[in-house]
């Protein structure tokens, strides 16, 4: 098996970036409990607020699929509905 790299790019839309927020931040704890969960650390733009960032390692990319479908991602995407204005998501593995 081979480890996984997520990078997840979050941008909110105007006005929804605390919702956002909160609502990302309530991710960390249960997502770092999961099975093969190695790193899942969230980042906010200098810059621009709402633009954020989850670095993610995962000891496979099976392992990752399975946190796809928890029940706390899914209460995310509930909650965060129609406050999005873009999201990008990278698998990647290091090289290096």
């Amino acid at each position: 098996m081979s480890k996984l790299t997520v990078i997840a790019n979050i941008h909110a839309k105007s006005g929804s970036t605390e919702l956002v927020r909160d609502e990302l931040l309530k991710l960390i704890a249960p997502t770092r409990k999961e099975e093969g969960c190695i790193t899942y650390e969230l980042h906010q733009d200098n810059k621009d607020p709402a633009h954020f960032t989850f670095v993610e390692m995962w000891e496979s990319r099976e392992l990752w699929q399975a946190h796809m479908k928890a029940p706390h991602l899914a209460g995310y995407m509930a909650a965060t509905e129609g406050a999005i204005a873009e999201f990008t998501l990278s698998e990647m593995s290091l090289i290096g």
